[in-house]
């Protein structure tokens, strides 16, 4: 009686529970998701009970033409005792035509998309059902991203909702966003990012090379990429930066369309990295710094060009002190280093400058910015600028019909302010300014500074002016309701008491977070006779003077003030910079502690105008990862001293805690937040 020869009918990929397959049945996709070195069961359906002669084999591959010999194609016999390149395979039960099998993965696995065939003599089930996707596993003590704390799991893999921080060193916002990373199609397109990357496939097993490769699909380049960057202020075509509070929508739209999306800045292209890092099993945390330099000399200062009116000279100044900047931290092991480099990294997706050849920036160890090891990989020197960087203020006089170039001022504090991230398990700011650098104005601090220009084999074309008798300027000014005056106090010390007589040049203009002009708004001159050796002179600018610049920014605006000192007696000058943003009236929200799959969900939006301007164009929105879709009310014009009422209805369609964001935002006001954790229940 002939035999009749094994075929396998069909293949099931197991579900687990969470704490087994550590939460990779939460993605919604239709793909198998595992983590590598994590133990995953397959059902196979023979077409007869499985003998001791038949021959079965399991393949996975990945990668476009697939081989053994390319390290592509792991080939596990269920036969015989079965290791191929880590991967292990093992028979676990055996039930009339039906066999379960354990296969574990190799913790350096590459990372991706595998196609699975069974093996049984000379026939092969091949099926493009029989699809699974590869992740990083945190869980695992081998594999390079591995974290050992719980609560950060949850935090920076886990954690779906969470927030940026915007504004100003002296008023720091929260900004909320949904990161999203179990949404529809978020996980598929970052495995699509992936094939389209540049990476070769057995350079997946790295999340170093990773992570830079996803940084660099954040941006459209060359026709590849997800988001197109835009600091205009023009966003006709597209949605203005302000307006995304999250990043699936984002990843949703490029995945579909396979065009990139318009338009991102600093805080869109952190989220969305942030984002496609946790989706693919590397811890990421959104970080942002305050008074953030972009040092395209990239000799660790930042340089600002003046005339004698204070006005920037643009043609010469290319550096630039942005109010703000959000990036990225990713952690993992870097055994591409020297000890000691492993942890946090920093990986910037907004195109600023090339990194061999590409707008990328990172994975740069936060250990090596800390201590001035400017040459470490990847763009350490410019991350260490970014958040350490000298500020050198430069007067330029023409003499004779010459240009003479002075150094009016240097600060070796102002740079790199209140770089924050959110706490762990918690909504609130999380200050680690110190693991990126020493206590300003520390000796750690000045020999890091030190070490670097060492390390930069540049001799230091700056020294401290010296000063006779003016010892420092600084400028202070308290954010102010939008529609106000606002004051510009000079703080001057001296090592004399003597009555002098001092002249404040005062150069204001509106600009982006970026520093880039938008609009001149006025000159303010004062002298005043001074006396002590701290004294005060204020400025103040009129709210006429930038209530009509407003129309032309569809940003959020920010006062530049340039302000120049000069003693009279001595002619001895110094110079400051300060920046001003708006504080905006809040509104209140009512929404239920608990809501039901499928029923109606009321939140109430209470807003009243305490500004001394109407508001235009007003609009509430609501949106959540427990709904289907954004939700909006229109109001027109809200009068000063006005109160408006909202109701907007939504379904929720998810089950467990989620984070509803409303937002209120104007022609004027470009959005205020107000937000609340809801539990659905089936």
């Amino acid at each position: 009686m002939l035999q009749c020869k094994l075929q396998v009918l069909h293949v099931d990929f197991l579900k687990q529970d969470n704490a087994v397959s550590h939460h990779t049945w939460e993605f919604q996709t239709s793909t198998p998701v595992f983590r590598r070195g994590q133990v995953f069961h397959l059902r196979l359906v023979l077409n007869q009970p499985l003998q001791s002669y038949h021959q079965l084999k399991l393949e996975f591959s990945t990668g476009p033409n697939p081989s053994i010999a390319k390290h592509t194609v792991v080939v596990l016999d269920l036969r015989t005792p079965s290791d191929h390149y880590n991967w292990q395979a093992t028979l676990q039960n055996e039930s009339g035509k039906e066999v379960t099998v354990a296969v574990t993965s190799s913790p350096n696995a590459i990372l991706g998309k595998y196609q699975l065939n069974v093996k049984t003599g000379n026939h092969i089930l091949k099926s493009e059902e029989n699809i699974l996707y590869l992740l990083f596993n945190p869980w695992c003590k081998e594999d390079m991203v591995f974290m050992p704390d719980e609560d950060e799991r949850k935090e920076y893999i886990l954690n779906d909702t969470g927030c940026h921080y915007v504004g100003a060193a002296r008023s720091i916002r929260y900004k909320p966003w949904n990161f999203g990373q179990f949404e529809k199609n978020v996980l598929d397109c970052c495995i699509s990012l992936l094939t389209e990357s540049s990476l070769k496939p057995t350079d997946r097993r790295d999340p170093v090379l990773v992570c830079r490769a996803m940084c660099a699909m954040m941006s459209f380049e060359k026709g590849q990429g997800v988001l197109i960057g835009n600091w205009t202020g023009d966003y006709e075509g597209g949605t203005a930066p302000y307006k995304w509070t999250g990043s699936a929508p984002i990843l949703q739209q490029y995945y579909n369309t396979k065009q990139a999306v318009c338009f991102g800045q600093c805080w869109v292209f952190a989220g969305i990295l942030t984002t496609v890092l946790r989706a693919l099993g590397i811890p990421a945390r959104s970080v942002t710094g305050f008074d953030s330099a972009h040092d395209t000399e990239r000799n660790l200062t930042v340089d600002t060009y003046v005339n004698e009116n204070g006005e920037k000279i643009t043609n010469m100044t290319h550096d630039s002190v942005w109010n703000f900047h959000v990036w990225t931290d990713a952690w993992m092991k870097r055994p591409d280093l020297p000890k000691g480099y492993d942890g946090w990294q920093a990986v910037d997706a907004t195109p600023q400058e090339r990194s061999q050849g590409v707008f990328c920036c990172g994975p740069s160890p936060l250990t090596a910015i800390r201590k001035g090891d400017i040459f470490i990989v990847y763009d350490t020197r410019f991350v260490f600028s970014e958040v350490n960087g000298d500020r050198l203020i430069w007067l330029v006089k023409m003499v004779n019909g010459q240009e003479e170039l002075h150094v009016i001022s240097m600060e070796t504090t102002s740079i790199g302010k209140n770089i924050s991230t959110k706490a762990v398990g918690q909504d609130r700011r999380r200050d680690i300014t110190y693991e990126y650098k020493y206590p300003e104005g520390s000796s750690e601090e000045r020999q890091v500074m030190d070490h670097a220009f060492l390390l930069l084999s540049s001799e230091r074309e700056h020294r401290r002016p010296v000063k006779e008798n003016f010892l420092h300027m600084s400028v202070q000014s308290d954010d102010v309701l939008l529609g106000n005056p606002v004051n510009f106090t000079v703080i001057l010390k001296r090592k004399t008491a003597a009555l002098q007589n001092v002249n404040i040049l005062g150069s204001f203009e509106l600009q982006l977070y970026t520093g880039k002009k938008v609009a001149k708004l006025c000159d303010l001159n004062k002298t005043s006779q001074i006396q002590g050796q701290v004294s005060e002179v204020t400025l103040t600018l009129d709210s006429k003077t930038y209530i009509n610049s407003l129309a032309i920014l569809d940003d959020e605006p920010v006062i530049r003030g340039f302000i120049i000192a000069e003693i009279v007696e001595s002619k001895e000058i110094m110079a400051s910079e300060v920046f001003t943003s708006f504080q905006y009236p809040e509104f209140s929200i009512e929404l239920p502690n608990t809501g039901r799959i499928g029923q109606l969900l009321v939140c109430n939006c209470i807003f009243k105008n305490t500004l001394a301007i109407p508001l235009t164009d007003v609009k509430f929105s609501l949106e959540s990862l427990g709904i289907s879709s954004l939700q909006t009310s229109d109001h027109g014009t809200v009068q000063p001293g006005e109160t408006i009422q909202s109701q907007i209805k939504c379904t929720p369609i998810k089950t467990g805690p989620k984070k509803f964001i409303v937002k209120l935002s104007s022609k004027q006001v470009k959005e205020i937040n107000a937000q609340k954790i809801v539990l659905i229940t089936k």
